[in-house]
């Protein structure tokens, strides 16, 4: 029988008047990946943050215990307990760029809790600092000790907060939403490296997720929350199989909407992108000479026809975003021609391509920070349309459209007059698409614009996005590196690899039967959490067909 490392007792926790925890508990034993799964706003997080003692002023704990090993948690004084983070138990958390101190070098932060913890030599520490980074995949560990966390890509600095949190022997790793703000390949190479070094060292992780693909690649067991409560606890493979809560099954059929297969587009050229470059030059030396250039984009043709979508897809740096920007004049081309509706807008003065702003719009990744916080809801999306120039300036004229805007895309009238801080992310998302869709365009740009959503609201977004279509005959170009949302979407899908178009085809026929190597190796990275269903036509969670396939 295997040792128990984490119980958690009745955990209840307030703040004033408001429960935010409702009697949590679970166990996690030795070498178990245990996975807590929920909506933003579900108890995840604060859970964690109770397991660490580190839950903010105000938010208090009424009730229930926490044990390491039968040691209660809350009975320790602070000092015992600061012996016991980093030590005993370990975070990772969800953005490694805000978790990393960026004036201090990779090795001086890892040394900083080895030193801590461990009676240690100078030496020692250095050399334990560099295994640990050879342990979790860093190339060239002792070149780039004294290197800082801006110099390492964003899977690289994920490897350094692993190697941070492993610096002692635990007990038990929490990983907070540690694969979020990655992109699908390297995604599966910090599931695999994780897997890795739990089977290596038969760690305890605590694995909080709101993607349900992850969850069936990694965990042992699985508890389900929603508004501070869990709902229901399993076996991985029970629960996946049969699922005995309305709310889990409805977070698993999210999963499955599928967009219907079209054989054929067949639709007018809306947009049309010839031999698209763009370069940014490398500078060095005092006097800033050109020495090279990173090519951003290199000779990309591609075609968005009205009425449909376009799924951009490929890694983090393989040129997405930057295609977007060029399409809507944020960065200069290099070479190339872009058509609207038969015009060539690239070479268009800022003047004339003036009158095409409100044609194509934009959709961001994050919608908060897109979102001035001085500003109510109303104002934000009153500020493209006078710009525009879309209605007359008549402000009651505007106040009903906008209004109208809100109700249109799943928000009410009376959020006219609030702040983005009240919202949650679904909302700000679909206020942000508000904001796209108060100046009547043609095409949107969707920029990663479910990425930060957890999946349940993710699926919100979609249907909304396709409904708007539909509604509207909207065109869109949908950016990603979500392989889930390509098939609920899109018509056509583009894979991108280092400025370069892959493959290019019907989502039908790449999804199924890619060509490419590269192709095969990104749905190959895809969590696949298919294959805890049963396959059966009565099964309501059936994901795949009887080939199955993903689509």
């Amino acid at each position: 029988m295997k040792r128990e490392i984490l119980r958690v007792e009745n955990l209840r926790v307030k703040i004033g008047n408001k429960t935010l925890l409702d009697s949590i508990s679970f166990k996690i034993e030795e070498g178990e990946i245990f996975a807590l799964v929920g909506e933003s706003g579900s108890g995840k997080s604060l859970t964690s943050l109770a397991i660490m003692r580190l839950l903010p002023n105000g938010i208090n704990i009424i009730g229930g215990d926490i044990l390491l090993k039968d040691k209660s948690l809350f009975r320790l004084p602070e000092y015992q307990m600061q012996k016991i983070r980093g030590k005993s138990i370990a975070m990772i958390f969800q953005e490694p760029m805000s978790a990393l101190n960026p004036v201090m070098t990779i090795g001086e932060q890892v040394a900083e809790i080895i030193r801590l913890h461990l009676n240690l030599k100078s030496s020692e520490i250095k050399n334990r600092a560099i295994s640990l980074f050879r342990e979790v995949g860093i190339r060239d560990a002792e070149g780039r000790y004294n290197y800082y966390p801006h110099q390492f890509s964003g899977g690289e600095k994920q490897r350094v907060m692993i190697a941070m949190a492993l610096a002692c022997e635990l007990d038990l790793l929490i990983a907070d939403e540690p694969t979020t703000a990655l992109d699908v390949t390297i995604q599966a190479q910090v599931l695999k490296l994780l897997k890795e070094i739990q089977k290596r060292r038969s760690l305890s992780i605590l694995f909080i997720t709101h993607d349900m693909g992850v969850v069936a690649e990694m965990a042992d067991r699985v508890a389900v929350m929603r508004y501070g409560k869990i709902l229901e606890q399993n076996s991985a493979d029970i629960f996946f199989r049969n699922p005995s809560h309305p709310y889990s099954k409805k977070l698993l059929s999210d999963l499955n909407i599928k967009k219907e297969t079209i054989e054929s587009i067949k639709s007018e050229k809306l947009l049309e992108i010839k031999d698209l470059k763009v370069y940014f030059p490398i500078k060095k030396g005092i006097f800033q000479r050109v020495v090279g250039y990173i090519k951003a984009v290199d000779g990309v043709s591609l075609t968005i026809p009205k009425g449909k979508t376009l799924a951009l897809v490929g890694e983090s740096g393989s040129g997405k975003s930057t295609i977007g920007e060029a399409i809507i004049r944020l960065i200069d081309i290099t070479n190339g021609e872009i058509f609207y509706n038969g015009v060539e807008i690239s070479k268009l003065s800022q003047k004339s391509f003036l009158k095409y702003r409100s044609k194509i719009q934009i959709i961001f990744q994050d919608p908060y920070s897109s979102l001035n916080p001085r500003m109510s809801i109303g104002e934000i999306i009153r500020e493209g349309i006078i710009s525009l120039k879309v209605l007359k300036r008549d402000r009651g004229l505007q106040d009903r459209y906008i209004k109208n805007l809100l109700l249109k895309v799943g928000l009410k009238e009376e959020h006219f007059n609030r702040y983005p801080h009240e919202f949650s992310g679904g909302q700000r998302q679909r206020i942000g698409i508000a904001r796209a869709l108060a100046v009547k365009p043609e095409l949107i740009i969707c920029d990663e614009p479910t990425s930060a959503l957890d999946v349940s609201v993710r699926v919100q977004i979609l249907k909304l996005l396709k409904k708007l279509q539909r509604d509207e005959n909207l065109s869109y170009l949908f950016i990603t590196h979500d392989l889930s949302t390509i098939p609920i979407i899109a018509d056509e899908v583009v894979v991108m690899r280092r400025g370069k178009i892959v493959e290019h085809g019907l989502v039908k026929d790449i999804m199924q039967n890619p060509k490419k190597d590269y192709t095969k190796e990104l749905l190959a990275s895809a969590p696949k959490f298919h294959q805890f269903f049963l396959i059966s036509e009565t099964s309501p969670l059936m994901a795949v067909r009887r080939n199955n396939q993903l689509y």
